[in-house]
């Protein structure tokens, strides 16, 4: 509203490109943020479970599965958008210090789907998700400072 006054009243004045028109008219309150992200993540949560559960559902428990699962780490990852926005969320996804993690996350959710849905192998599909699991534990790490290191020296120490 005040935005909106600013220009009514003429004193909104700055020369603007489009983008950052976008951007900033889709920007929201902190709140609105945070309610956004908890709810994302949450169904993010429910649907990997439910996905979990569908997997013992004769015949179509596979498909099921591939599809809940797979969206519910994308809706995950996706709550994340509500903290950062969209563009700096892409941004921060392809930093080279996270660059491959996030693209074998990428290759994982489309593997787990190829394989329920065109190869119709079960067990290549656990096995994707299963990866797709490690894959987005190695991206999320990549936010925190010093866990990857941490992670690497403890596996190193657990297997010398």
């Amino acid at each position: 509203m005040d935005k909106l006054k600013k220009v009514l009243s003429g004193q909104d004045t700055e020369d603007r490109s489009g983008l950052s028109e976008v951007v900033e008219s889709s920007s929201l309150s902190w709140g609105t943020r945070i309610k956004g992200f908890i709810a994302c993540f949450a169904i993010g949560i429910i649907c990997s479970l439910l996905g979990t559960f569908l997997l013992w559902v004769p015949k179509k428990g596979l498909h099921l599965f591939a599809v809940f699962y797979t969206f519910g780490n994308i809706a995950s990852i996706g709550s994340t958008i509500f903290l950062m926005g969209p563009l700096k969320q892409l941004k921060r996804m392809f930093e080279p210090t996270r660059l491959i993690a996030t693209i074998l996350v990428l290759l994982c959710f489309a593997l787990t789907l190829c394989s329920a849905f065109w190869w119709h192998n079960k067990g290549l599909a656990l096995i994707f998700c299963i990866l797709q699991s490690l894959a987005l534990t190695w991206y999320s790490l990549s936010f925190i400072p010093f866990a990857r290191d941490a992670v690497k020296k403890c596996f190193a120490v657990c297997l010398a």
